[in-house]
């Protein structure tokens, strides 16, 4: 069974945060609130828990996985950034936007792309989101919640806990956070390009 911790969506309590991150640490997989709706996270050191939300969602290896960060200068240490790059994503965040980019070799290659060797990365505007990955000390791997055969994210912890119990570690729940996940920019080409249109405003990246 899945623990259930009730977090505060402004003034997350740190003894729950520490909670979600123990679980983290331990290898397993969470559920947790963003900017844009609810997330799945799994430590970048669990290979278990990367394959564990690849079965939860059925993904496959042409998947980019988000790697969600606490800040810029944390961002810039897992995908190289051009000068405009760097600009353009710095004035962007945080926010509901996913970028995905070359990885460093701080990535660990089982989590970036296949063939391109690419990654995608994100920081949350997001209070708990933030907290948890703060605590942590580094990003977490992420991938929205959103579950084979359904049109929409889950948008409540409850309902995440009643229907995934025997699946997740762990439920951070600290309300409703919407349905709409992030806009994916796609900027492994050297120029940005919108993928996918979401919370974000796509168009300060045409």
């Amino acid at each position: 069974m899945a623990r259930y911790l009730d977090v505060h969506p402004q003034d997350p309590q740190p003894r729950l945060v520490a909670q979600a991150v123990d679980v983290l640490r331990g290898g397993g997989v969470i559920a947790y609130p963003t900017d844009s709706c609810y997330a799945l996270g799994a430590s970048m050191g669990s290979a278990d828990g990367a394959e564990r939300i690849r079965r939860l969602r059925h993904l496959d290896d042409k998947h980019h996985f988000t790697l969600v960060c606490a800040d810029f200068a944390q961002l810039g240490q897992l995908v190289h950034l051009d000068n405009a790059a760097f600009r353009a994503i710095k004035a962007a965040t945080p926010g509901p936007y996913t970028f995905i980019l070359q990885a460093t070799p701080e990535v660990p290659r089982r989590l970036a792309h296949a063939k391109k060797r690419s990654v995608g990365v994100r920081i949350p505007d997001h209070p708990v989101a933030l907290a948890i990955v703060r605590e942590l000390g580094e990003p977490i791997l992420s991938s929205s919640l959103l579950m084979p055969g359904h049109e929409w994210p889950m948008t409540e912890g409850w309902q995440i806990k009643d229907e995934l119990d025997h699946d997740l570690d762990a439920v951070v729940d600290a309300g409703d956070c919407g349905t709409t996940p992030t806009t994916v920019v796609d900027w492994t080409s050297g120029a940005p390009e919108v993928v996918r249109e979401g919370a974000g405003d796509p168009d300060r990246f045409r």
